[in-house]
């Protein structure tokens, strides 16, 4: 039986890339090698990991225009705590929308003074603050562009006059939008982009070397740059199988065909949500997630059986994170059409037998 996957992260992947991605495992490129053995220096790797950093830049419409893009382990956990590290001289500025932004204010008070210009912490993150208004004063504004826990997402961003920092982790390379007035983006790869065990970061190379403090070399993005993201070695499979996702989203016609396709699947299953008395959505519909739908079934006494449909359907991955309970389908970039479709028919089906 064919198995929809709406895990939240590890994500699913495309199968030509698990196929080639397997392929490399026993014979990369025809060298008789892994590429699990083979060394990072090597010129197949270092083929590898420049067509990764280019498929980036070129795929955010951010190529030639003062962006480096690399590869560095840690995760959006690292990053909380590297973006203050290289950028946070007095103040930063942070809106908080989710566990994860909360967890990167945490970190940055640890570099200087953060200021909330914005949170619906209170109000259980279920909604994006507007109108935000930032000091000019500040090093930068921070702000995470998707929250898979809650199922919310930035529609639009705010203007602002000083750098702006986000954490595109779970919607990366999923929607167009004018990826240039951002000066640093980084995302965990496992969201939307290929396995745990790497993490995108693009960033305006001319923000750095602004902070009076010391920064330790591995926790320094210009030493990454620098070094090509071969400051120490990387995490070669999945930096690999992240090319090879990259590569396919451009073959599929880019950002922009990928964002038709999304707001597709996400239309079908919020308007099931909305029209199926059983079902009712956890964000405001105004900041709803395309990637994370969040739901709870209003009658709990419902949930062993649709959860027993869901297993008979091939279903996985649809529980909500432990800290919200529920449902949350994530229908990342390879999750197809017809994926979204089965869970609709299965919550329609519910209702009809309840």
């Amino acid at each position: 039986m064919k198995k929809h996957n709406f895990s939240a992260g590890p994500c699913i992947l495309p199968k030509e890339v698990l196929d080639k991605a397997a392929q490399s495992v026993v014979n990369f490129n025809d060298s008789g090698l892994s590429l699990l053995e083979i060394s990072h220096r090597s010129k197949d790797f270092v083929a590898v990991m420049d067509q990764a950093q280019e498929l980036a830049l070129s795929l955010l419409n951010l190529e030639r225009k003062g962006y480096k893009a690399l590869f560095l382990h840690g995760g959006a956990s690292l990053e909380f705590l590297m973006v203050a590290y290289n950028l946070l001289e007095t103040k930063a500025a942070y809106i908080n929308t989710g566990t994860w932004s909360d967890k990167a204010i945490k970190e940055a008070k640890a570099f200087g003074e953060v200021i909330e210009v914005g949170s619906s912490k209170s109000e259980g993150y279920k909604y994006i603050p507007k109108n935000i208004e930032v000091p000019a004063d500040v090093d930068y504004l921070h702000l995470t562009s998707n929250n898979t826990i809650y199922g919310t997402q930035f529609q639009q961003f705010p203007k602002v006059n000083v750098p702006m920092v986000c954490d595109m982790s779970s919607d990366i390379f999923s929607r167009t939008m004018d990826f240039s007035a951002f000066d640093l983006i980084y995302a965990g790869a496992q969201k939307n982009m290929g396995p745990a065990g790497t993490t995108l970061v693009v960033v305006k190379e001319s923000i750095l070397g602004k902070v009076s403090r010391h920064i330790p070399e591995m926790l320094n993005y210009q030493t990454h740059i620098d070094k090509g993201s071969m400051f120490n070695t990387p995490a070669v499979f999945p930096v690999y199988v992240s090319m090879l996702t990259m590569s396919w989203l451009k073959e599929l016609g880019g950002i922009a065909a990928i964002e038709k396709i999304n707001r597709k699947k996400a239309r079908l299953l919020y308007s099931e949500i909305d029209l199926n008395p059983l079902f009712t959505g956890y964000a405001n519909k105004e900041d709803r997630s395309y990637m994370n739908a969040t739901f709870t079934l209003s009658d709990p006494a419902l949930e062993t059986r649709f959860n027993e449909m869901c297993v008979a359907g091939g279903i996985n991955g649809l529980n909500g994170h432990r800290s919200v309970g529920g449902y949350r389908a994530s229908m990342y970039n390879a999750l197809s059409l017809e994926s979204v479709g089965v869970l609709v028919d299965i919550m329609s089906d519910l209702e009809r037998k309840a």
